[in-house]
């Protein structure tokens, strides 16, 4: 009775997972049928899952609107060094929240753990003004440079907190036998931390990836525009290119999905050994 129950209860749980998964997965399947649809089929009624005919110029067509390939550089240039930014600053400072006692060091964190409460909206302006007295407008360094000064309070809440998972008996050992903290952060600390970093590192990938307004702010120049911003030309005023915009969208896609699937044993790990200890 109870191998019964049990088998039962693992099947209305796979069943449930099934629907979920449909669930999520139907908009990314219906931005792949509308990428091959032509203008007509794809507000037609019912529905069409199914093209009547697929429509693979739609793909060759965004090459010959918008230069594609140099969007697809600006965006691997400007995502690549944000994520190293970003892992740099973000585990060091974590590390130093984490493995270090120092006068302040619990209220200080606070501090940075409220700033996620801040809208980008509300620091756009001054922000704005800075880069612009810097003069750093229509180019990288507004996208890039910040990453390596701590700015992602998120990733260093994550960081610290797998940190503080790693036994302080281990960090102490080091210590006694002359190891700098520097060379413990560096040979002791990020070497046990990859899941985390990795989880990090997707999570500022698809952050800066999908990034419109910061491009749209700061970028001038359509030759450094990025993907998300190339995604805007299939949108008009008074028509919108559907066909285009979804074939756009399924390509930008693409990295995102291939990265995930190929780190997701290091997300889920990282996400979950994270909140061991606080």
């Amino acid at each position: 009775m109870n191998k019964k129950r049990f088998s039962l209860q693992n099947i209305s749980i796979f069943f449930l997972l099934v629907a979920f998964a449909l669930f999520f997965i139907i908009p990314f399947l219906w931005i792949i049928s509308t990428s091959l649809k032509g203008s007509t089929q794809i507000f037609s009624i019912p529905p069409q899952w199914i093209p009547e005919k697929f429509h693979w110029e739609n793909y060759a067509d965004i090459f010959d609107r918008m230069p594609f390939l140099g969007y697809l550089k600006n965006s691997i240039l400007i995502s690549s060094v944000v994520i190293i930014g970003t892992l740099f600053s973000s585990s060091v400072v974590a590390y130093s929240f984490s493995c270090l006692k120092w006068p302040g060091r619990d209220a200080l964190f606070i501090v940075v753990l409220t700033t996620m409460m801040l809208p980008m909206q509300v620091t756009m302006i001054p922000v704005f003004v800075l880069f612009k007295e810097l003069g750093w407008l229509n180019t990288f360094k507004p996208l890039t440079i910040p990453a390596f000064f701590g700015v992602s309070a998120f990733s260093i809440f994550l960081l610290r907190q797998f940190f503080l998972t790693i036994p302080k008996d281990l960090l102490d050992s080091a210590r006694i036998d002359g190891c700098s903290e520097l060379r413990i952060y560096w040979n002791i600390v990020l070497p046990l931390a990859k899941p985390a970093l990795a989880t990090v590192a997707i999570l500022t990938f698809m952050f800066s990836w999908n990034d419109f307004l910061g491009p749209l702010i700061y970028l001038s120049d359509k030759t450094k525009g990025t993907l998300a911003l190339g995604l805007g030309m299939f949108v008009g005023q008074h028509v919108t290119e559907w066909a285009l915009l979804m074939a756009a969208s399924t390509l930008m896609m693409i990295p995102m999905i291939l990265i995930f699937f190929f780190f997701q044993k290091y997300f889920i790990q990282g996400f979950t050994m994270s909140g061991l200890k606080e």
